[in-house]
């Protein structure tokens, strides 16, 4: 969503004759509301599971897209994303996805959240393009109408269709496994059952967890991480514009970063499943830091390709890392719920990147100090990953 934004930042601004940095308020704010509502959201993925969630919220967001379409003025633009496009985006978010797959997965659990988050990455590349396309041939509004349908028939008919809640529901068993047999042994008093629950099993309150150090340790990386992506994401199009290349090679980079998250996702899952969470979390985060050290570092377009290529990578790891290390350290039964408080913190970090990277432009004329700073935070990010440990569920008797 903020990357088909980012192609539109400087028009749009000149337009609308307001600032980069209080246009960007617009995407602070719907990154807000989906942290406000995530920890609401998160314990309904627990109860109920995807299938009516991700349904609704894209029949909200189909609608936002279509009556975006028809505003006179940006504070109508700005409600109606805020309304109907964010809130609906919240209930067919990707962590909706990944506690899904989280629960269909365990011992495959790296390689089916890279698989599910592949959707994403295609639609990241192809989005932007798409909707350059549209714009040009039919024009904003006409754009905005045509997404609103295409979210109600991508979205809404396979939801219902094909999601469930957990293999469980169909009397299967996570990755595939045949269910062990039933036997008066198996008849074990409630307490009984939660004494032998495996960590992937256990059941966790809010209260727990916002008492755990792991819970806090996994938001501050991630939430300094998500200042950075956030930021760039809406800017990346402007910088590389404004340090003097075309809006074709802008155009280049935006496709390198898409191309690269995609194609290495697969990658980490693999890692991810025969390397230690921590230490793959601290690869992930070096490799983006490397990556955009090297574009501030120069001004030739080639390793400014490289660099972008180095972040993609990176990023891709984010996509399957970042939900991995939270069912690995709280297990598949409360994710939902766990998943909903830290969005609500890392989102609150991200909310301020969009408006962090464009009021230091309006500041200093330049990016180059908030792109400092995002390398100096992922650097601090990948040696904090190494701190993570499971927290300790104490199983009652």
């Amino acid at each position: 969503m903020s990357s088909t934004l980012s192609v539109f930042l400087k028009p749009l601004t000149e337009d609308l004759g307001v600032s980069r940095g209080l246009f960007s308020l617009l995407r602070s704010g719907e990154i807000l509301i989906g942290a406000a509502m995530a920890p609401l959201v998160g314990p309904m993925v627990d109860r109920f599971g995807g299938r009516w969630l991700m349904a609704g919220g894209a029949l909200s967001a189909g609608l936002g897209f279509v009556l975006m379409s028809q505003v006179g003025a940006f504070w109508q633009f700005l409600l109606l994303r805020w309304i109907f496009v964010a809130i609906g985006g919240v209930f067919m978010c990707h962590m909706i996805v990944s506690v899904t797959v989280s629960r269909w997965f365990v011992r495959k659990r790296g390689r089916a959240i890279a698989i599910a988050s592949m959707g994403q990455g295609f639609a990241k590349v192809c989005i932007p393009v798409v909707t350059a396309t549209l714009f040009a041939w039919v024009g904003w509004r006409l754009t905005w109408s045509i997404f609103g349908l295409i979210t109600l028939a991508l979205v809404v008919v396979p939801a219902l269709i094909f999601m469930r809640r957990s293999p469980e529901e169909l009397g299967l068993q996570p990755d595939g496994m045949d269910a062990p047999p039933v036997s008066a042994d198996a008849k074990q008093s409630n307490d009984d059952k939660k004494a032998s629950l495996s960590a992937d099993e256990a059941v966790w309150t809010w209260r727990e967890v916002i008492r755990s150090r792991a819970f806090w340790l996994i938001c501050i990386i991630y939430g300094m991480a998500n200042v950075g992506i956030a930021g760039l994401n809406l800017h990346v199009f402007a910088y590389v514009t404004d340090i003097g290349f075309s809006p074709l090679v802008a155009a280049t980079v935006l496709s390198i970063i898409a191309s690269t998250q995609l194609g290495s996702t697969m990658v980490w899952g693999v890692i991810s499943e025969r390397m230690d969470i921590r230490h793959s979390s601290l690869i992930m985060f070096l490799v983006q830091s490397a990556g955009l050290a090297l574009v501030l570092a120069t001004d030739q377009v080639v390793p400014v390709y490289l660099g972008f290529f180095l972040y993609g990578i990176g990023l891709g790891g984010g996509w399957v890392l970042q939900e991995l290390i939270w069912a690995t350290n709280f297990g598949r039964v409360s994710l939902g719920m766990v998943r909903g408080l830290g969005i609500l913190v890392t989102h609150a970090f991200g909310a301020v990147g969009a408006p962090f990277f464009g009021f230091v432009h309006d500041v200093t004329g330049s990016y180059q100090s908030s792109f400092l700073a995002f390398v100096v935070a992922l650097m601090i990010a990948a040696f904090l990953s190494l701190a993570v440990h499971a927290p300790q569920k104490t199983l009652r008797r």
